[in-house]
């Protein structure tokens, strides 16, 4: 079992390594560069719109039934069925609210027409989501874990092939190709995954249950609704840009910030692999009664200085990073494109601090989640929604996209603090003037070194590299990481998926 669960930890780890990054840095980059900032903002403001009321296609069905399913295989059939229908009728009223509330905001025409694809998008990626649990519950990780990343090959594929093959002029390309790519892609994924999941149900009764509907849904709300204060506070910021500046520059800047989005976006994914590694360890060492003092600082020191390094690097090197991945666009002067690449890397800046605090809530946040403290997440996800609001309608329409960034900031750093108090205070926490003396050492060294390094005649590619690699030296050296402490989460993780 040890084995086996570390070969699908590292298999599942390396194919999201591999793939997401090269989607969201080499696929969706060149689309944006493309097809233009106003058009891809409109896109991602739409996209964020649309996953704002993405947890009524699910409501939480997902984990409910990975869980159930794990422990009683034989009621696959059941519930497969019964779930089934119920995200049918939640998909149907997906649908309904998000067109009501574009309608009410001020969405029409070619926005509406985009928006329903992208719905449809968001439908099929919920079943697929869905699906997947199923096989993940059958102890298929393999299966599952390719699956994962699935439709993202078969987007790449698709995407390459409209871009580079030469048959289509990269000059036709438009953001609707982009969007029917994806429906392609994610229709195959889900007729794979129902496939593979047909083997193991045997003979299938397709008849409406209606109180066993209304079970799951009852017993999913409370996770349903943290999840959606959360998506608001965490994708509101594109929607905003877009609804509140003026016409003329609204898709532009939703844009711009689309371009420094991308990489908070991608380090994000990475961070939120943790989480899912985490919450079935904190659940059972919780449900052992067992002490999570160290399991919890180990934990955290990896995951604060793995998103430090990241962020403090990017900080220094934002405007080569939007630089090198973002060049000039047709028709674009020089001063307009330096403008831009300047505006995004300044956002860079502020999302790379957002980083850093989002990716410590999926510490402290699955704590709560696995002991069961959603009263006290969802009291949190209100003030997160509240001051996300708030700031954007008072920075948005003076700082424009930087505005929306340093929201952004505001909200991850005041919840992602309130989360640890709650968390430390619950399980009696515990961390001293050494612990957080290593961590402000490693910070300061860290700033320290990589301003130098940029200070030099390297080539900053050169430097960039290098001080990212010294940045895993220095949390060695100031003790925020530990050979043994690194031995002892790992072992940790695997004894407890054993049991």
């Amino acid at each position: 079992m040890n084995s086996r669960f570390l070969k699908n930890i590292i298999f599942l780890l390396f194919i999201n390594l591999l793939i997401k990054p090269f989607w969201i840095l080499g696929v969706d980059r060149t689309v944006q560069n493309l097809v233009g900032d106003a058009s891809y903002g409109t896109y991602l403001a739409l996209f964020n719109f649309s996953y704002l009321f993405y947890i009524l296609l699910d409501i939480g069905l997902t984990n409910y039934n990975s869980k159930n399913i794990a422990q009683n295989n034989h009621l696959l059939s059941k519930y497969f069925v019964g779930i089934s229908q119920a995200k049918i009728f939640l998909s149907l009223g997906y649908f309904i609210i998000i067109f009501a509330i574009g309608l009410i905001i001020g969405y029409k025409g070619e926005q509406l027409k985009l928006l329903g694809i992208i719905g449809l998008n968001q439908i099929l990626l919920s079943f697929i989501l869905y699906v997947r649990s199923n096989i993940a519950a059958l102890l298929l990780f393999k299966t599952d874990s390719i699956l994962s990343v699935l439709d993202r090959v078969l987007m790449i594929l698709i995407c390459s092939f409209l871009l580079w093959s030469g048959i289509f002029p990269r000059s036709n390309f438009n953001i609707y190709w982009f969007v029917y790519s994806q429906t392609i892609s994610y229709v195959i994924t889900l007729v794979a995954a129902i496939f593979i999941v047909l083997r193991h149900t045997g003979k299938l009764t397709f008849k409406l249950n209606i109180p066993f509907i209304l079970m799951i849904i009852k017993k999913s709300l409370p996770y349903a609704l943290l999840i959606l204060l959360m998506s608001f506070y965490n994708r509101l910021e594109p929607v905003l840009i877009e609804r509140i500046l003026p016409k003329d520059i609204s898709a532009e800047q939703a844009g711009i910030y689309a371009r420094a989005y991308r990489l908070f976006d991608a380090g994000n994914n990475i961070s939120y692999l943790f989480s899912v590694i985490l919450l079935p360890l904190f659940a059972a060492v919780i449900k052992k009664g067992e002490d999570l003092q160290a399991l919890v600082k180990q934990s955290f020191n990896l995951m604060l200085s793995m998103t430090c390094i990241i962020a403090i690097v990017c900080i220094f090197y934002s405007q080569n990073l939007m630089e090198t991945l973002y060049h000039i666009q047709a028709n674009e002067s020089i001063e307009t494109y330096e403008t831009r690449i300047s505006e995004s890397s300044k956002i860079l800046q502020i999302l790379m601090g957002s980083f850093v605090s989002i990716s410590v809530t999926y510490i402290f946040g699955t704590l709560l989640t696995a002991n069961g403290n959603l009263k006290q997440l969802n009291i949190v996800a209100v003030v997160g929604v509240f001051i996300n609001l708030t700031l954007n309608f008072i920075f948005i329409p003076i700082f424009k996209s930087q505005g929306a960034a340093f929201t952004s900031l505001c909200v991850q750093f005041v919840t992602c603090v309130i989360q640890f108090f709650i968390a430390k205070s619950f399980f009696n926490l515990k961390f001293g003037l050494r612990f957080w003396s290593s961590i402000l050492a490693f910070i300061a060294i860290l700033t320290l070194t990589t301003y130098i390094l940029k200070s030099t005649s390297l080539p900053w590619v050169y430097s960039f590299v290098i001080s990212l690699f010294s940045g895993v030296i220095i949390a060695f050296i100031t003790k925020v990481l530990d050979f043994k402490d690194l031995k002892e989460l790992l072992s940790s993780s695997v004894s407890q998926i054993k049991k």
